[in-house]
């Protein structure tokens, strides 16, 4: 597929880097000459010098004879106008990122009206998503899966856990609840789990199931948490908006820490059910006159890593339940892990995963990619596909499909009920179906099944 990048900030490389990665014709496009010539021999991708919304800019990075336009420059207005000159152009599909509240309650209109094909708010994705961490505590992270009828959650397994030391077969029917085991990591390694394999303490584990059935799980382990019922939430931004929003919403008491007076106005003014404080979050004695050892829950959402790493691991010192960093550097992960932090999100990760998925769409027939994740540093991913229609592969039991290597059908979405397959099970027509892999850049069903 032909691609065009107008915008080579961190969204923008990142997306270069996967979608390079993916074998797509790519060409990115920014102002920034050095910029420009620094990825394009990164990337091995042609750089096109010059404002993404011109005509002749455009059509120097031939945009007649793309397919896809994605804009993601720090300018909401100039994406959208890159977008929409790109469609007078001849592209295909159009992506925009757009970051302001005000454009985001016009979604519909800038499909509908303007043709973008997707418009991405990374504030609003990396809020969804702490929002879900939230709700879902027992877990390090959740993703969701079929209209969020289907969950994968991460946990480590504990000492002791009734998870460790037996078969994984032998665990599932002796606990007697609906779940998968759909990756392991154990001391840097990445397995696709069997029946036969044994689980240890320390293990990483990524457990597939309906929330209810997860949620009977956590129970059984004694690993259960109430979801947060007080929140702190320390750094004024976008993102901080967009989860005080989603938690007042739910019922959840929200104090937000801010070192800047007139955003904390204005916050004060959008979120009057929300506590604003006018103080330094990074000060330990201004978090305990806060109330912070009385919080279910910190967030921190500052615009440096350092200083969310710093205040998270004094929130974990001081036995907070929850804690949620905030990173911009996803290489940071594994160090963080080892310290104790779990929790993490990485806006432009998030909207590179959302990007990537609707990619994937585009290129297959047989099925539909609807969902995308990536998990431990990239090593595993998590694709949801539709099959919308009998095909080759479905009405034939999962023991006779000729399934490759290192690839786990996880689960099956049917009618709303969620199915842990086992051989004697079989796709459908219409079933979504979750397939969990150390294979990369699946977009189709079909590429899971060795040729005949």
């Amino acid at each position: 597929m032909r691609i065009i990048i107008v915008g080579i900030g961190k969204v923008g490389k990142v997306l270069a880097e996967y979608l390079s990665q993916e074998g797509h014709d790519l060409v990115i496009i920014d102002t920034d000459a050095k910029l420009v010539e620094d990825s394009a021999n990164v990337f091995d991708v042609k750089g096109v010098i010059g404002n993404g919304a011109s005509y002749d800019t455009q059509m120097e990075a031939e945009a007649d004879k793309t397919d896809l336009l994605i804009a993601v420059t720090n300018s909401d207005e100039l994406n959208i106008l890159c977008c929409l000159v790109g469609k007078k152009n001849g592209v295909k599909h159009t992506i925009a990122r757009v970051r302001d509240p005000e454009y985001s309650k016009s979604v519909d209109f800038m499909h509908n009206e303007l043709g973008l094909s997707m418009i991405v708010n990374p504030e609003l994705e990396a809020a969804k998503e702490i929002f879900r961490m939230l709700s879902n505590p027992s877990s390090s992270k959740v993703d969701y899966f079929a209209n969020d009828q289907a969950e994968i959650a991460e946990v480590k397994v504990m000492p002791k856990s009734l998870l460790a030391g037996k078969p994984l077969s032998q665990v599932r029917s002796q606990i007697d609840i609906r779940f998968l085991v759909s990756a392991v990591e154990r001391k840097g390694k990445v397995h696709i789990p069997g029946g036969q394999f044994v689980l240890e303490a320390g293990d990483k584990i990524f457990l597939t199931s309906s929330p209810g059935e997860l949620e009977k799980l956590f129970r059984k382990l004694g690993t259960y948490k109430h979801r947060s019922k007080h929140v702190m939430i320390i750094g004024g931004g976008k993102i901080t908006y967009y989860v005080a929003e989603q938690l007042i919403s739910a019922g959840i008491s929200v104090k937000i820490i801010e070192i800047d007076p007139e955003r904390c106005h204005d916050l004060a003014v959008l979120l009057p059910e929300a506590t604003v404080i006018n103080t330094d979050g990074s000060n330990q004695e201004n978090l305990f006159e806060e109330g912070i050892k009385n919080m279910d829950a910190v967030v921190t959402l500052t615009g440096f890593d350092e200083e969310n790493i710093v205040i998270s691991l004094f929130a974990e010192s001081i036995k907070v339940p929850k804690v949620i960093t905030k990173i911009n550097h996803y290489s940071y992960t594994s160090i963080l892990e080892s310290v104790g932090l779990d929790s993490m999100i990485s806006p432009k990760e998030n909207t590179a995963y959302q990007i990537l998925r609707f990619v994937r769409s585009l290129t297959n027939t047989l099925s539909q990619v609807r969902t995308l994740y990536k998990f431990l540093n990239n090593q595993i991913e998590a694709t949801e596909f539709y099959i919308p229609t009998n095909t080759s592969f479905t009405g034939i039991k999962l023991r006779d499909l000729p399934i490759k290597d290192n690839i786990l059908i996880s689960c099956i979405i049917r009618n709303d009920q969620v199915i842990i397959p086992s051989g004697e099970d079989s796709l459908e027509p219409l079933d979504s179906v979750v397939v969990v892999t150390t294979l990369p850049f699946l977009t189709d069903f079909k590429e899971i099944l060795r040729r005949s």
